[in-house]
């Protein structure tokens, strides 16, 4: 490792040397006017010049003595364009240490001769800023006795070596002033220290004479020099180097994009799988790999498959829902069963009949909106105002026909280019928005209502469950001083939908302690399951599955579709019209 022949300091490189040098050493460098010796402190100056330089060297250089009477004496090189008028001062002198403590001096300095001179002042040293810093110790009682030896042996040195002219001299590293008196030095040192700050210190590069603002400029700078000195050396430019890395990069930024590029087809793929809108075939399709997988399992005869496969044909060229999936007489079996057993509720509110439609093999997966929406056909058809709608529930096929007329009409033009304008034949996922431009299609008058956020804590939504609650209760609160513990209302459910899944709302329950708790049916749930609610063995343990309290709806968002009504032609014309710019109600 380099080391500094100055300070002995140990650095890592060449490089580091040079700055360490520069930033060191070079800074307010102290050299002698007589021959090229520099890098010295102020005392070992003096005694280089003391010591090799001769009177004759004093003569050859036209020194000449200025007396300033009782001032302090200046001397003069006249070799050089120096204006002798300067005055120099004196002022109190704090000195840094006496016994680790300052110690203030007052006095002037008078030029009582070059011996006088010598005596009274005390030593000097030139601090890393160029100012002269006077050093003044006392002496102690063990080592008085070494330190007078030394000094007499140093006198007697420096009488044989120098004249008493020479030793009362004193330069100012920064210009050609010599004084006679080192206090005067150390102020007219300061002076040079205060002008150069309010001008700004300067580095000057060593290796192109370049003046830069601060030592970390210079460094960078001295820094590049070595980096091209170094690519000189090998043969290749800067230039080179800045080409082979502008191109390095472009290649890795080219790289990142591709990258992307395929990371973002992949990602859409998937999503078009998630979503059916892969061209991997619909309900048909699914139905017959279904029925084939079942086959070569052993799970189903031959003569089973044919004859599924037959009834699915049918009912697919019919448009009618096959009814295997269905479960009916659900909603009197709930109403006799909190007629019975229902001793923790203060209220139940139940909607009006309605089918239980289940996932079948053909839309396992996918179907739970059309299934849902199949809930609550079969529940309007009950009804004596929504006698214009089909007398039979639609099979899946169809319904995504209904939406597809629904698009064509000008309804939801927005849902209708997310799909491409098409359904049939896809296993697309649909949802409130669908759901409402069908029953716009038909006339029906349906509201969307968007609960974008949670309202209570834990992300939950009891906003929700108060909104469920007024809907069930607005239309039999009328007319009642004090309404019935159960109560079936004659409205149809509610359509909820969440992400990735959708269900309907076909009662609440009010427990005696003020809780709400939706009742649910849920496409995913089997026919033979939904059956259990039609025996009072098994009713207890199905009510349990339906229900959901405030802690089990944690999705960020949810809306409801609600029907409330018939719609005219002119409604229906300016309500397809508004659906260009679809917009649902906000709670909160």
């Amino acid at each position: 490792m380099p080391v500094c022949d100055i300070c002995c300091e140990e650095l890592l490189s060449e490089a580091e040397m040079k700055t360490h040098l520069l930033l060191s050493h070079m800074e307010n460098l102290m050299a002698c006017p007589f021959c090229s010796l520099s890098g010295v402190s102020y005392d070992e100056l003096s005694f280089h010049i003391n010591t090799a330089h001769t009177d004759k060297d004093y003569q050859d250089t036209n020194v000449t003595m200025v007396n300033s009477g009782q001032k302090n004496d200046c001397i003069t090189k006249s070799t050089s364009n120096v204006n002798a008028t300067n005055t120099c001062k004196a002022s109190h002198q704090l000195l840094p240490q006496v016994n680790g403590t300052a110690t203030q001096i007052t006095g002037t300095s008078h030029s009582q001769g070059p011996s006088a001179s010598r005596k009274s002042s005390p030593p000097a040293a030139a601090t890393a800023n160029g100012a002269i810093k006077l050093v003044r110790t006392t002496q102690t009682p063990s080592n008085y006795t070494r330190r007078k030896s030394e000094d007499g042996h140093q006198k007697s040195k420096q009488k044989r070596l120098s004249s008493p002219f020479k030793e009362g001299c004193f330069p100012c590293p920064m210009c050609n002033l010599v004084y006679s008196d080192c206090f005067a030095l150390q102020e007219h040192v300061e002076i040079h220290l205060q002008d150069q700050d309010a001008g700004g210190m300067r580095y000057e590069c060593p290796m192109c004479s370049l003046r830069c603002s601060c030592s970390s400029s210079l460094q960078e700078h001295v820094e590049l020099h070595l980096e091209y000195s170094s690519a000189s050396a090998t043969g290749h430019s800067p230039g080179e180097d800045l080409t082979l890395a502008r191109k390095l990069q472009e290649e890795e930024e080219q790289n990142w994009r591709e990258v992307q590029t395929r990371r973002e087809a992949e990602d859409f793929k998937k999503l078009q799988k998630q979503f059916g809108l892969d061209n991997s075939g619909g309900y048909r399709k699914q139905m017959e790999r279904n029925l084939d997988r079942a086959v070569s399992r052993g799970q189903m005869l031959p003569a089973d498959f044919h004859r599924k496969r037959a009834e699915m044909l049918e009912s697919l060229a019919s448009g009618v829902d096959d009814g295997r999936s269905k479960t009916s007489g659900l909603m009197e079996a709930l109403y006799r069963y909190y007629q019975r057993d229902a001793s923790d509720c203060a209220h139940v509110w139940l909607c009006a009949e309605t089918d239980h439609y289940s996932s079948s093999e053909g839309d396992k997966g996918w179907g739970c909106g059309y299934r849902n929406f199949q809930m609550l056909l079969s529940s309007l058809h009950r009804m004596e105002q929504y006698k214009h709608l089909p007398v039979s529930v639609p099979s899946i096929p169809r319904v995504q026909a209904l939406m597809e007329e629904a698009w064509a009409q000008g309804a939801d033009p927005q849902g209708a280019s997310h799909f491409n304008n098409r359904l049939q034949g896809t296993r697309a996922w649909i949802g409130a928005t669908e759901i409402y431009a069908v029953l716009t299609s038909l006339s029906v008058k349906a509201r969307i209502v968007d609960f974008h956020k949670p309202t209570g804590p834990r992300e939950t939504h009891p906003r929700l469950f108060e909104w469920v609650k007024q809907y069930f209760t607005h239309s039999t609160s009328r007319g009642a001083r004090l309404p019935p513990k159960v109560v079936q209302t004659t409205l149809p459910p509610v359509y909820l939908q969440h992400q990735g899944h959708s269900r309907s709302i076909i009662g609440m329950e009010e427990k005696a302690n003020g809780k709400l708790c939706l009742l649910f049916f849920d496409p995913g749930v089997t026919p033979a399951e939904m059956k259990k609610v039609l025996s009072q063995d098994t009713v207890t343990s199905m009510v349990q599955r339906m229900r959901k309290y405030t802690s089990g709806l944690k999705h960020k968002q949810y809306q409801v579709v609600i029907v409330e009504g018939v719609l005219t032609a002119e409604e229906k014309q300016s309500r397809i019209l508004n659906s260009r710019t679809l917009r649902a109600e906000k709670i909160p």
